[in-house]
């Protein structure tokens, strides 16, 4: 984690192997959704063929790590959040399929590859994500949650993060802010919806499925909330400071069509307190786990201590 002056609090997390960790949890990750979403040759083969191109083109699977990485802080088994975290994963994948088209980013790069609608065509692109939001569902209601919480709570916790008050909404919003003078509070909303919902509700997710405590839900509600808003400001900031080869995406993009970012609301160097700030605030989250949550926190120092 990096300090006000830059450099990396040292601790307990640096002797964490966190690039074995990761590299097998993708792996478990990847069998889950290759399971789960049918194989190319499935009728309708150009749907199912266009669904698996956005999902494995190449993604961290960020949030579907740190489903399973919360339910280990909470004492459970990661085989136990899979349905859950490949949920999360096709919600996100949708989405971005859905971002870059034409009616709404316009983007024809994604993930260092060609966008959806650019290979497949908008009509299958727009069905493609409505297929990867609709499976979601289906693989969240495949999960065996404990005693403190049902399959309607996890159905529920899905179902929130990713309609029209959270990730829908702030898509909206982001879209209506375009070329406009926005305010910080109207910034925050936007980030907050868009993207931390997301990232929130797969820590919780991972969490109720290790039947956590209500303390540690909150803990975890509280990191995953300000993780996904300083993950945000970091994006914002490398999409200023980043090439496109780099980004894996259109750098340069949310300038040239005058979104709402913290770069253009604060300038880049409140902008970059901001992270360090959320990020203080993220871990301080964890303390309650008192050292069983080394791989959240590795993941996140992954996350926020990226180049910018």
């Amino acid at each position: 984690m990096s300090n006000s002056s830059g450099k990396r609090d040292s601790g307990d997390s640096k002797l964490f192997d966190f690039e074995s960790y990761r590299n097998k949890k993708v792996q478990m990750i990847n069998r889950g959704l290759s399971r789960l979403i049918p194989k190319s040759g499935v009728r309708p083969a150009t749907l199912h063929q266009a669904m698996r191109y956005s999902l494995f083109a190449g993604g961290k699977r960020i949030r579907p790590i740190l489903c399973l990485a919360a339910a280990e802080a909470c004492g459970g088994r990661p085989e136990r959040a899979l349905h859950a975290a490949c949920a999360v994963e096709c919600i996100h994948t949708y989405s971005l399929i859905h971002d870059d088209l034409p009616a709404m980013d316009n983007d024809d790069m994604r993930r260092g590859k060609p966008t959806n609608h650019k290979v497949y065509g908008e009509g299958v692109a727009v069905l493609a994500g409505d297929a990867l939001l609709t499976i979601a569902f289906e693989s969240a209601a495949k999960s065996c949650p404990g005693k403190r919480y049902g399959c309607s709570d996890l159905i529920r916790e899905i179902a929130e993060a990713g309609g029209s008050r959270k990730l829908i909404g702030g898509q909206v919003a982001d879209l209506e802010a375009e070329g406009k003078p926005v305010t910080a509070a109207q910034l925050k909303y936007i980030h907050e919806s868009k993207t931390s919902a997301l990232l929130c509700c797969s820590v919780r997710l991972g969490g109720m499925l290790a039947d956590c405590s209500p303390a540690r839900l909150k803990a975890l509600t509280d990191f995953g909330t300000n993780v996904g808003l300083a993950f945000q400001v970091i994006d914002d900031i490398l999409d200023v400071t980043q090439s496109s080869q780099k980004l894996g995406k259109t750098a340069g993009k949310d300038a040239a069509v005058e979104k709402a970012t913290y770069p253009v609301v604060h300038g880049l160097e409140k902008s970059r307190a901001t992270a360090r700030r959320l990020t203080k605030k993220a871990f301080k989250a964890l303390e309650i786990f008192e050292g069983k949550a080394l791989a959240l926190q590795a993941l996140a120092e992954y996350l926020l201590d990226r180049d910018c």
